[in-house]
């Protein structure tokens, strides 16, 4: 075992099989330009974070501190058993990306330099109904021949990108029409629907329990303004159906998706760039008695950023004329971009990617491969490190796609730290105690070990009680194999050193919080095992294969803001701007051609399945185990998930659940088990392999 741990010390060669931890170092680039520089993430208590694999990369000379950063055609290195297993897929996964990053993007920003807004929706839809012509550029050097550039990268890679298309003498791009848009297309617009997305849609993971009233911030108040939230009960207790707030509390009807207190704190530096504005925001919902849910209520606040300007609190609702419905609407595209950039920077990329890399090493480095856990939790590393190092290298990097195409910018991974150090626990990432702490369910009192869910039609966590029981199921079997008695568990020594590493080491900077289960017994052996397959598997599906479906339009889910709603002032040019031309002004909001182009484009390839994906309840590796028993249990929780996937197909077709079923909705499947390869809106596969 001592081989594989490394020392420290040295360059990682792409033939090694060395697992070893290092802080997320390497995301700056200020040897090539000042302004690209970024904090160390890790090792630190003002920039917290999860460790990353050590590859002993040299320092940069302008910050010793930081490795170097390789740039197109340099790979980072991953241990050769946890890479890429075939030149297929490595060329399909990383082979797009790098050609969507390096090569693909820098043409369409060169072509839609002078006409880079959207003029109007008609604008947007021509992204899926008209292919997008990239002409040869006979001045530059890099494209001289785009046809022979094209015809290179497809022998080369698994083909091309699906929105691509070679012709003779340019590229054209024709992205195929996402689920949300293909079903109906204005959807978008519909109140319900924003509501509907908040229980199904890419990020179903942030609604909580509205349990008391006022809403109230955790912030300073000196530096961030009142504690209070400015939505009050007049502003919608006309939409209560003849309840009041106090009895849509009792009843619990009253619901929030609350990112003030997320990104409260980068606001003034986030606006203080070119083209980005935004605002914290909370939205308040309110169960209807169809059973769906509505916005009644959007707070979007600005903290105080001078002596001249104490900060704001905006509240909107629900428009009773044309002005404040192109006001609400305004209101409701930044709240969406909010939950845009959480969705990626923290229940995404953080909660579902670099919290499990340390996972991943620790099993390497601690367990050996003949541990029955070992063998147990191998499928749901596969790829992990190799889908990781590439996001450091084009996706969350310095000038990347997520600093390129989300408000947040350079200021995104200090969000994304920021929630580690804030909100994110060991014990809480399960399912279970996820929807507890927010008031999403409750323990059956009939059953203590069951919940009751608060909203009944609540697709995701439904389908994902259904896949947790099954987890659990399985993990409980497997484990009772080997675990038989509490000596069996306490005289394991390899298990232990696993576990004390994932969090002395792995998660170093949250290592001292009285949160993390204490390895004492079998049950709580199966509360880590579980938690952890849950994440890998079913918590990233939910929040990955849905990008295109939902953040492929981009007036849906918009990754950008570019522009503060104007006061309601004829003496302000901005407020007379929208006046005067509403749909345009919202267009000049958010997201323009080239990051709508480019986004569109990575969340395409994202939100792809490769044709070697292994599923839930699936392993290619037939040999994992000689005991018959082990295998009999494996068996047993295929068939649980397939009985699984039949009930998703029944729920999907009841015309009672209306967040699932109805006229242009789209179904519920981002949970559902199995799916064939490319952007299908479904499938949970093993491990975060994409």
């Amino acid at each position: 075992m001592l081989s594989i741990m490394g020392d420290g010390q040295g360059l990682r060669k792409k033939h090694e099989r060395i697992y070893d931890y290092a802080v997320y170092n390497d995301l700056g680039n200020p040897d090539k330009k000042k302004e690209l520089a970024r904090p160390i993430f890790g090792g630190t208590n003002e920039h917290a974070y999860p460790r990353r694999v050590r590859t002993g990369r040299r320092s940069q000379k302008t910050d010793p501190q930081s490795e170097i950063v390789l740039g197109q055609g340099g790979e980072y290195y991953v241990p050769r058993d946890e890479a890429f297993e075939d030149l297929k897929k490595e060329s399909y996964v990383a082979g797009h990306l790098k050609l969507i990053v390096h090569e693909l993007l820098p043409m369409i920003e060169k072509v839609l330099t002078q006409k880079s807004e959207f003029k109007c929706f008609s604008d947007i839809d021509r992204l899926y109904n008209e292919s997008f012509t990239l002409q040869d550029q006979p001045k530059s050097g890099r494209w001289k021949n785009i046809a022979g550039f094209v015809t290179n990268i497809s022998n080369n890679i698994q083909g091309l990108p699906r929105f691509l298309e070679k012709l003779e003498d340019s590229i054209g791009l024709r992205f195929s029409p996402p689920q949300l848009f293909a079903k109906d297309r204005f959807s978008w617009l519909r109140d319900e629907e924003m509501g509907r997305q908040a229980l199904a849609g890419v990020n179903p993971l942030q609604i909580e329990l509205v349990k008391s009233f006022p809403l109230m911030s955790n912030l300073d108040s000196e530096k961030y303004g009142p504690e209070e939230s400015a939505i009050k009960a007049e502003h919608f207790n006309h939409q209560l159906g003849g309840l009041s707030v106090q009895q849509a509390i009792e009843q619990n009807r009253l619901f929030v998706v609350d990112y003030n207190d997320a990104f409260m704190p980068y606001i003034n530096k986030i606006n203080a760039q070119k083209d980005r504005k935004m605002y914290a925001s909370r939205t308040l919902y309110f169960l209807k008695d169809s059973g769906t849910i509505t916005p009644v209520a959007i707070e979007l606040s600005l903290p105080p950023s001078s002596p001249n300007f104490q900060g704001s609190k905006r509240v909107f609702t629900p428009g009773q004329d044309a002005t404040t419905h192109w006001l609400w609407t305004l209101a409701k595209a930044h709240a969406a971009s909010n939950d845009a950039g959480f969705h990626q920077l923290v229940n995404h990329w953080l909660r579902s990617h670099a919290v499990v890399e340390p996972y991943i090493i620790a099993t390497h480095r601690r367990l050996s491969v003949l541990h029955p856990i070992s063998k147990l939790l191998l499928p749901h590393c596969r790829y992990t490190l190799e889908i990781n190092a590439l996001a450091r290298q084009l996706l969350i990097n310095a000038a990347g796609v997520v600093e390129t195409c989300f408000t947040t910018g350079p200021h995104s991974m200090e969000v994304s730290s920021y929630a580690y150090k804030a909100l994110w626990r060991f014990d809480m990432e399960n399912l279970p105690a996820d929807l507890l702490r927010r008031g999403m369910a409750t323990k059956d009192p009939n059953d203590p070990d069951k919940l009751k869910l608060v909203l009944e039609d609540y697709p995701y966590a439904a389908d994902g009680m259904l896949i947790w029981s099954a987890i659990q199921e399985w993990v409980t079997e497997y484990v009772s194999l080997y675990y038989t008695d509490p000596d069996s568990l306490s005289n394991d020594k390899e298990l232990h050193n696993w576990w004390d590493e994932i969090r002395h080491k792995g998660h170093a900077d949250k290592s001292d919080e009285p949160w993390w289960p204490e390895l004492i017994s079998k049950e709580n052996l199966i509360f880590i095992l579980s938690s952890i397959i849950w994440v890998t598997s079913a918590h990233h599906a939910a929040v990955n294969f849905g990008q295109y479906a939902y953040g492929g339009y981009a007036p849906n889910h918009p990754c950008v803001t570019r522009r503060l709603i104007p006061e309601q002032d004829m003496d302000s040019n901005e407020y007379r701007e929208l006046l005067q031309n509403p749909q345009k002004f919202f267009l000049s909001m958010i997201s323009n051609k080239f990051q709508a182009t480019y986004a569109i484009s990575v969340m395409d390839a994202l939100s792809t399945h490769a044709a070697d994906e292994e599923y839930l309840g699936q392993r290619v590796q037939v040999n994992w185990t000689a005991d018959p028993k082990a295998i009999a249990c494996a068996n047993k929780f295929a068939q649980r998930v397939k009985q699984v996937e039949r009930i998703i197909d029944q729920r999907n077709a009841d015309a009672k659940l209306k967040n699932r079923n109805g006229a242009g909705v789209v179904p519920y499947e981002l949970l559902r088990p199995t799916s064939g390869p490319g952007v299908t809106g479904r499938g949970i596969p093993n491990s975060v392999s994409i």
